[in-house]
């Protein structure tokens, strides 16, 4: 029997695309760990010079610290004892991938499971960094209707972007979903849709899984009483995870978008959208004014983008340690 593997997981995408859901699916597999947004990894790893050398144990006990108390991380939701992990990390490989994994091995083997994974839609922008700290992952990227997403991200409390750059950070997912497939290759990155998945949850949990080396679990299609116990109903933008799968909202983007912000959305996502097997409604051009607003803003980003790669590029020069993990094999689980 080929041995199953135990390669961290991590769900990309464009906010508000459905990865939540995802990510509930995934934790209701027997093998498979999967916590709310942890919000320490890609803080921790910006943050990586500030800690010195990993190899002096003073140093890894401040990183330990760091992720377990600091008040930028979100450790708590992973409901561990915060002394036994800083003890853990200390005892860990002197490396900062291996710190963040000793943390989700924690989780995994407090919930009796072998593998982890991590779910923030904002990795899509992050793979490098992921990939600098666990080479051997897999990537999920779910896609869902650029106009829905965008609708339903406009309407976020939390949210404090304009149409423009909504439909920009889509647009950014999807066309680095399509260079990530070309670079990785099918045993590491797995792309398919939202709508796919809420219509048909079992025939593409099945696919999923073949992917990640696992075997299907029908409990995945029940995440919704998972999430009916950790998901908290104040957050009421994730209140749809307490449901079963299903296809309400697709297609609400002709009810949430004003006339104006259709013109605009379609129009400058439509090559994209056609690409990923939406059809075209048919609306009206967008203005020159919106357009012209459009790019002015997709001209920013992309000098930030690059900008950002310069700088990060100049950091990796100037680590202390090694950032990749060493604790990639196989995680024990309790009682095992």
């Amino acid at each position: 029997m080929t041995p199953q593997t135990s390669r961290p997981i991590f769900i990309i995408g464009c906010p508000r695309s459905g990865t939540t859901l995802l990510q509930q699916m995934l934790h209701s597999h027997r093998r498979i760990a999967f916590p709310s947004e942890t919000r320490f990894v890609h803080t921790s790893y910006e943050a990586r010079h500030g800690f010195g050398d990993l190899e002096l144990e003073e140093n890894r006990r401040k990183l330990a610290e760091w992720i377990v108390k600091g008040k930028d991380t979100k450790f708590r939701v992973l409901k561990l004892d915060p002394d036994a992990v800083i003890e853990e990390i200390v005892q860990a490989p002197p490396t900062l991938g291996s710190a963040l994994a000793t943390v989700f091995r924690a989780y995994a083997r407090a919930h009796g499971k072998p593998r982890w994974g991590d779910k923030r839609p904002s990795y899509f922008r992050r793979v490098p960094m992921l990939l600098r700290m666990f080479p051997d992952a897999q990537f999920i990227h779910l896609v869902r209707d650029g106009r829905d997403a965008v609708s339903s991200l406009q309407r976020m409390p939390w949210y404090h972007g304009d149409i423009y750059s909504a439909a920009l950070t889509w647009k950014e997912a999807v066309d680095t979903g399509k260079r990530l497939a070309r670079r990785l290759g099918p045993g590491t990155f797995y792309e398919f849709r939202y709508e796919d998945l809420v219509a048909d949850p079992e025939s593409e949990l099945v696919k999923l899984c073949a992917f990640l080396g696992e075997e299907y679990d029908p409990a995945m299609t029940k995440a919704y009483e998972h999430a009916r116990k950790t998901v908290p109903s104040a957050r009421k933008w994730h209140l749809r995870t307490h449901e079963a799968p299903n296809t309400r909202n697709v297609g609400a983007w002709r009810e949430r978008l004003e006339d104006w912000e259709a013109d605009l959305v379609e129009h400058v996502l439509a090559s994209r959208l056609v690409q990923h097997g939406y059809t075209l409604s048919g609306v009206s051009r967008p203005s020159a004014a919106s357009l012209a607003k459009y790019r002015r803003i997709e001209a920013h980003r992309w000098r930030s983008r690059h900008a950002h790669a310069v700088l990060d590029r100049l950091a990796q020069a100037r680590e202390p340690n090694p950032v990749v993990s060493h604790l990639t094999g196989p995680v024990p689980v309790d009682g095992a």
